[in-house]
């Protein structure tokens, strides 16, 4: 008993659904990584920056400061997404990030134990992680043509 489909008939060379590729566009594997890595930098430099500022200030300031850049991880990743989106479904990136940090500002300013100058440079961190990726990608960069 057949189905009424003869094996003969697919040509497993072409992909099932049009306009798919069956491999992963590299450019956007590329972008994923960076996004990645990027997330993961400004966690690591958060954790990195938050024990001497711990030490040289108190554990408030350095709270503070870790409040800031998981804030500024999550902005990041809003981002992300809206870059990821421009093009197919959006003409600019819209404004929930500006909305995001001036919430943080805002909440930051209301509440006692909050400090606005170290929840604001603590939400910088992931622009550290931007300029330490940077360098990272042009000195390897560089070392390929020395």
């Amino acid at each position: 008993m057949s189905d009424g489909h003869d094996s003969a008939d697919i040509d497993s060379d072409e992909p099932l659904l049009k306009g798919i590729s069956p491999e992963p566009d590299p450019s956007i594997e590329e972008y994923y990584q960076l996004q990645q890595e990027l997330v993961l930098l400004t966690l690591f430099l958060a954790v990195v920056i938050f024990v001497p500022v711990w030490m040289v200030y108190s554990l408030n300031i350095a709270f503070n400061c870790l409040i800031g850049a998981c804030v500024g991880v999550v902005y990041l990743k809003m981002l992300a997404k809206g870059v990821e989106q421009l093009g197919r479904q959006k003409a600019k990136v819209g404004k929930n990030q500006l909305a995001l940090f001036i919430g943080l500002i805002l909440v930051a300013s209301q509440l006692e134990p909050l400090h606005i100058i170290p929840i604001f440079l603590g939400f910088l961190t992931y622009k550290v992680a931007i300029i330490v990726s940077i360098f990272r990608s042009s000195s390897s960069i560089l070392s390929e043509f020395l």
